[in-house]
């Protein structure tokens, strides 16, 4: 099932997901058309995977002191009944529209994010629980339906609400976990899960997010927004593209 393009493919998520958070929005669509896994296995196969990049990715971002842990646990709170319920509806939603909404969400969050010059910006987390706990909630619906894993929509929401990069990554790395282990028993108790497949993938996944993790603290914390917003505005067009094609 792995070919070698395929193995490259998973590693280089595994590094995206490590480094910038983004990246597990390529594993669904790159299962599907190089080994026409069906969407309806590879999401929940992809969501084991990611159990295990948001372990790797949290110790290596808490060892770099990066996690926010009291916004984290709130935004938990929120993502593990919204992972549930993801993984619940996922069996019976079709997924275009969400496609849309999603896609129309990076886009306008890495453009902001690209325009914005930050001079006279004091940036700072969210703060309000029950914001955050909102935040968390709508994470784990999206993630779940579309076997992103958590980061693709937090980051997005996070730099909206003018968060700073490495919060947000380190954030995103936190919620991998509650949402994927979640949304992992929710897919077991209400569709099926090919836990063979997931295992594979979490195993090129875990080396490429170890070596995103170790890169992303040296990077220039400017060139870090840049390139994160580079590559929601990248990933936006590609979803919004995918969905009216």
């Amino acid at each position: 099932m792995f070919s070698p393009i395929l193995v490259t493919v998973v590693f280089v998520v595994g590094v995206l997901i490590g480094g910038v958070g983004i990246g597990g929005v390529l594993l669904v669509p790159s299962l599907n058309y190089f080994s026409s896994v069906p969407l309806h296995v590879a999401i929940p196969a992809c969501m084991v995977g990611y159990i295990f990049t948001g372990l790797i990715g949290a110790i290596m971002y808490a060892k770099q002191g990066t996690i926010n842990w009291p916004l984290a646990i709130k935004i938990c709170l929120g993502a593990l009944p919204g992972a549930y319920f993801g993984g619940y509806a996922l069996p019976f939603l079709p997924s275009y529209w969400l496609g849309v909404a999603i896609g129309f969400l990076i886009l306008a969050s890495g453009l902001d994010a690209l325009l914005r010059t930050g001079r006279h910006l004091h940036t700072e987390p969210p703060s309000d629980n029950v914001e955050l706990i909102s935040i968390g909630f709508i994470t784990g619906i999206g993630s779940a339906l579309t076997g992103t894993g958590g980061p693709l929509l937090l980051i997005p929401i996070l730099l909206w609400r003018k968060t700073p990069i490495l919060t947000a990554i380190g954030l995103s790395q936190a919620v991998q976990v509650p949402i994927s282990l979640t949304a992992t028993i929710s897919n077991m108790a209400h569709s099926e899960v090919d836990f063979s497949l997931g295992l594979s993938l979490a195993l090129f996944l875990g080396f490429g997010a170890m070596l995103g993790a170790k890169f992303v603290h040296v990077l220039p914390i400017k060139f870090l927004k840049k390139m994160v917003a580079s590559i929601l505005v990248v990933v936006g067009l590609l979803i919004l593209a995918r969905a009216f094609s």
